[in-house]
């Protein structure tokens, strides 16, 4: 069987079974700050197993995308050298949230392996947890598993969502490879051999665990499988390596031609092959090279990639070239690859090129660096440099160090990486107490899209993350209602503002916040004593909403527009609406030139000027894909879906915001600025409406002022600015011209000051109100003229000190222009540095300049 059809057949068998086909969620796990990457299927129902997401079905099973290549799970060191590492992997999954249990899951797996499969019995082993007697029995008394292929094994065998949280015991399914291969079964001594491999894992969810490690059972347990596809196509295609299935051989034969190499049992080329899967479908899943988070993984899978191309001869961009047989071999399965094929080549070769400027010389380093090693170990100060100075991963280099049999100083290497340390916890922080929660039940109805006042009761009310039973006058807290008008922030939508009022009194609500399926309305009581089960009346700041919705309906035309104008490789990439204006992040790699920028915000002005209607239409979130409805990567969404049209099917997408009637409400759209805020990320900021009209009158009032301070008008300021700035150009020069001159003159009046320090000629001078960007010319100036030298020259200016150091080449062996420049500055409170012959720095003690002048006789007589 192929992969493909392996795949169809996993999903056809659980559909029969009466499990819901749900698609792959993106590799961006969902408003998820726990991981880094979606590492296996159940992630995109791990709200479900909490409890805190509800289906519409109690079954689902998916064939789930996933990668290993940061944070906890990370596997990227392995691939290449291992028979079954990658940093993607498709996950085959069933799941059943409190439906059935360990009877029907046990017995699932078993008849898909060997009914569907047509796998021997006789060649699957199976293990338990040793505390689960009820899996144990109902393997051996209703499967009828042989007792000798039967393992009890301890904590591997029992699975955990975090430190706290859902958890508890699994089964494992291993295939027997034959005694032709080491390796004993799971448990024994040899259970690291590469005969017994495990293929499917069953997870019985029945345990909540807490901080103190008490364990309490689940009132519904459910149960979590996986199967990775690659693995069990490997035992249906007779193959022992991950490697030499369908999917695989057909990447591997197009990187070959690629780098221009026969041996298909390169690891390098395994390592190219597996690594043009998960960087290609990253970036499908909107996320770009970076120097941080999931973008820097990126980024370091990449540059893996590309020096093992370099290792096997290739010197030139060979990488984005293997998209298109990723696409050929995987696109019918993922049409997403296919769509995005152009943008994701674009991506790696500019990464390609980016990286060759320095993998020649950060290549050379390593080299020297081994070939002058003494011992095994690569120094920490070595591995720092390379990363530091030529941007390689630590990762890389170890991968080149292990071809060579050598081991990284990697505590040297953190000591140096102190910093970027901190910063890599910063964005990969994501432990989480998964019992830390506001203790919430039931869930708030949402009846703003109608209306934005209406009666509530009062459901509960926290202050401090504690439940209370009342606030008084003075007090901030959370007060949670049955249903509620108030949006809460979401979507990159703000929350609303308003009032619960009664008649004793007033709760002012400055935010409202979603947790679980309850909205927390965030305010301060003003008056009175409100308290559980009171009944209020919610009422939400009108101007406020209405301006927040047509700007969030402002993002949906400035979404689809830039796609129309730039191309589909558009992605938003984060948002933010509230009355005052919008900013709208998307992927896309170079500024956009003015003449884009016209043209995108005269796009949305037209379908502004169009004034259609705003439609909202409620479906199930397939029937939505199939309309072609754009999503955004990393979203959730429930199975019923808002799905929002704007201008006539100019923009369709799904969003669960608040948005304007028309199109004609947003008045029209002014962009007021475009910049990059990362790599491959810009940002749009722009204004609507009233806001629009009062920047607008605001640009004129100054485009006035400018124009009679020019002497021109409105007409002809551009031109007036542009001859003033010309001539400003001009007087520059002249004046950098004169300087020259004057520091010439100067230099004559000065080497008569030069004195002798052991044989060394000396000249230092402080150059008060010199040009500090002068002190370059003026050494050279008395280099030449002193003919052996060492000069030294300081100038104050606006409270700061700039010094600078010039040594003749015949004595740099001796006194090094850098060093000293080091050295002074830190004595004024700066720093400095440079080559041997010249160096330049500054500080901003120039109380201490004169000390520190005087000095230098003494740093040249100590040299």
């Amino acid at each position: 069987m192929t992969s493909a059809e392996i795949r169809q057949a996993f999903l056809d068998y659980y559909n029969k079974q009466g499990h819901e086909i749900v698609a792959s969620s993106s590799l961006i796990p969902a408003n998820d700050p726990t991981l880094l990457f979606t590492n296996a299927g159940m992630v995109q129902f791990k709200d479900v197993f909490l409890g805190d997401d509800k289906r519409a079905y109690s079954r689902a099973t998916t064939s789930q995308r996933c990668v290993r290549a940061g944070g906890k799970h990370n596997d990227l060191e392995n691939v290449g050298y291992t028979a079954r590492h990658h940093t993607f992997f498709e996950m085959l999954g069933n799941f059943s949230f409190g439906d059935y249990f360990k009877p029907e899951a046990i017995r699932f797996a078993w008849v898909f392996l060997t009914e569907v499969m047509g796998l021997p019995k006789e060649k699957l082993w199976i293990t338990v947890h040793h505390s689960d007697a009820e899996a144990e029995r109902i393997w051996k008394e209703e499967i009828g598993v042989d007792p000798e292929r039967f393992s009890q094994l301890d904590e591997d065998n029992f699975w955990a969502m975090g430190d706290t949280g859902p958890c508890g015991p699994c089964t494992e399914i291993f295939f027997d490879h034959g005694e032709e291969i080491f390796g004993g079964p799971p448990g024994s001594p040899d259970e690291d051999g590469d005969r017994y491999i495990e293929i499917w894992n069953v997870v019985f969810m029945q345990y909540n665990r807490t901080a103190d490690g008490e364990m309490t059972p689940l009132p519904r347990p459910s149960v979590d499988t996986g199967m990775g596809l690659e693995r069990i196509a490997a035992v249906m295609q007779g193959v022992h390596s991950n490697y030499e299935i369908d999917l695989f051989q057909n990447l591997l034969k197009a990187a070959a031609k690629a780098v221009k190499t026969d041996d298909l049992d390169s690891k390098s080329l395994r390592v190219i092959a597996d690594h043009i899967r998960s960087c290609s479908f990253l970036i499908t899943d909107g996320i770009t090279p970076s120097n941080e988070g999931r973008g820097y993984v990126l980024r370091r899978i990449i540059r893996r990639a590309i020096r093992h191309g370099n290792k096997l001869g290739m010197k030139g961009p060979f990488f984005n070239s293997l998209v298109a047989s990723l696409a050929k071999e995987m696109g019918e399965a993922y049409p997403e690859l296919i769509k995005m094929q152009s943008q994701i080549e674009r991506v790696l070769l500019k990464e390609e090129q980016q990286f060759a400027k320095t993998l020649d010389n950060g290549m050379r380093l390593l080299t020297q660096a081994i070939n002058d090693l003494e011992g095994s170990i690569l120094s920490g100060e070595t591995v720092f440099k390379l990363y530091d100075t030529y941007g390689f991963p630590a990762d890389l280099t170890a991968d080149v160090a292990r071809e060579h049999d050598l081991t990284l100083d990697m505590e040297g290497f953190e000591l140096a990486m102190e910093q970027q340390r901190q910063r890599a916890r910063a964005s990969g922080g994501f432990a989480v107490d998964y019992n830390d929660k506001l203790e919430l039940s039931g869930e708030t109805e949402f009846v703003g899209y109608e209306s934005l006042e209406g009666s509530s009761n009062v459901v509960a009310i926290f202050v401090d993350g504690e439940a209370v039973k009342q606030l008084t006058a003075g007090q901030s807290g959370i007060v949670v209602l049955d249903h509620t008008p108030f949006y809460a922030e979401s979507g990159g939508q703000a929350g609303d503002q308003g009032q619960l009022s009664w008649d004793q009194g007033q709760f002012s609500v400055t935010d409202c916040t979603k947790e679980a399926k309850s909205h927390l309305h965030i305010g301060e009581l003003a008056e009175g004593v409100l308290s559980v089960g009171d009944k209020v009346f919610a009422h939400v700041d009108e101007a406020a909403r209405l301006a927040t919705a047509n700007n969030h309906s402002a993002t949906h035309l400035l979404h689809e527009a830039l796609r129309r104008v730039l191309g589909e490789h558009v992605q938003q990439k984060g948002s933010l609406v509230n009355p005052e204006r919008l900013r709208f992040d998307f992927a896309h790699f170079e500024a956009l030139t003015s003449d884009e920028v016209t043209q995108v915000e005269a796009m949305v002005n037209s379908q502004i000027r169009a004034n259609s209607d705003v439609k909202t239409d409620v479906m199930a979130i397939e029937d939505a894909r199939q309309t072609g409805a754009q999503a955004l990567f990393g979203e959730k969404y429930d199975d019923q879906v808002r799905v929002l049209t704007l201008g006539e099917g100019f923009s369709v997408e799904l969003c669960g915001g608040t948005h304007a009637k028309r199109t004609g409400d947003l008045g029209f759209l002014h962009i007021v600025s475009e910049g990059g805020i990362a790599a491959g990320v810009r940002r749009i900021e722009a204004v609507t409406g009233q806001a629009a009209l009062e920047y607008v009158a605001a640009n004129t009032y100054h485009l006035n002022e400018i124009s009679a301070l020019v002497k021109g008008s409105r007409e002809t300021v551009v031109e007036k600015v542009q001859g003033l700035s010309d001539r400003n150009r001009q007087l520059e020069k002249e004046l950098d011209r004169l300087k020259m001159m004057l520091a010439s003159a100067k230099s004559g009046d000065l080497v008569s000051n030069a004195v002798e320090v052991n044989g060394i000629k000396l000249l230092v001078e402080n150059l008060d109100g010199a040009d500090p960007k002068a002190l370059r010319d003026t050494i050279d100036q008395l280099k030449n003229k002193l003919g052996s030298a060492v000069v030294v020259l300081a100038t104050e200016s606006e409270g700061k000190v700039s010094l600078a150091a010039g040594v003749t080449k015949d004595l740099t062996s001796r006194v090094k222009a850098g060093d000293l420049v080091r050295e002074l500055t830190a004595k004024l409170g700066g720093k400095g540095g440079g080559r041997p012959d010249f160096a330049q720095g500054g500080g901003v003690d120039c109380a201490a300049l004169p000390a520190v002048l005087e000095s230098v006789k003494t740093l040249i007589a100590d040299r």
